[in-house]
């Protein structure tokens, strides 16, 4: 089994594609992404897009977001996706690492991400590479959107 890591450079069929494939297996309420979608997530200065390759095949794709704010730079890793027939393999981990390694080359001051509870595997994961549970609290503010 071959895991590579690379940054997605290029908007392709193939990544299009494969978030296509991939993305209802994390959020059932998410739009699947376009290509314009994709163009856009490739081409923003904030966002890597990582993917991981099991054999060549696109099985996962995890998003490094970098940002400078007052208290200083800060990363957070959002939309951990891993093919559930890839699962248990090392991939997340993989993806994980990563993105931290590229986080601190950047000079971020933390990484943060969000789990939610009953994904325990990802919990076990995040706390296995490092990361520690925080006490605070997550607040979501939904845009209305017209049916247009």
């Amino acid at each position: 089994m071959s895991v590579d890591i690379d940054v997605v450079q290029e908007a392709t069929e193939e990544v299009a594609g494969a978030l296509c494939r991939l993305v209802p297996q994390l959020s059932t309420s998410a739009a699947l992404p376009d290509g314009a979608a994709v163009q856009r997530i490739v081409d923003s200065q904030a966002t890597t897009l990582l993917a991981a390759r099991l054999d060549g095949k696109i099985v996962g794709f995890l998003a490094l977001v970098m940002f400078p704010i007052p208290t200083g730079f800060r990363a957070w890793i959002e939309d951990v996706i891993v093919d559930e027939a890839a699962r248990g393999r090392g991939i997340g981990e993989a993806l994980t690492k990563k993105a931290l390694d590229l986080a601190e080359a950047a000079g971020a001051r933390t990484v943060d991400l969000t789990t939610r509870p009953h994904r325990e595997a990802a919990g076990r994961l995040y706390e296995r590479v490092g990361f520690a549970a925080r006490t605070t609290r997550n607040y979501r503010y939904t845009f209305a959107r017209s049916a247009t």
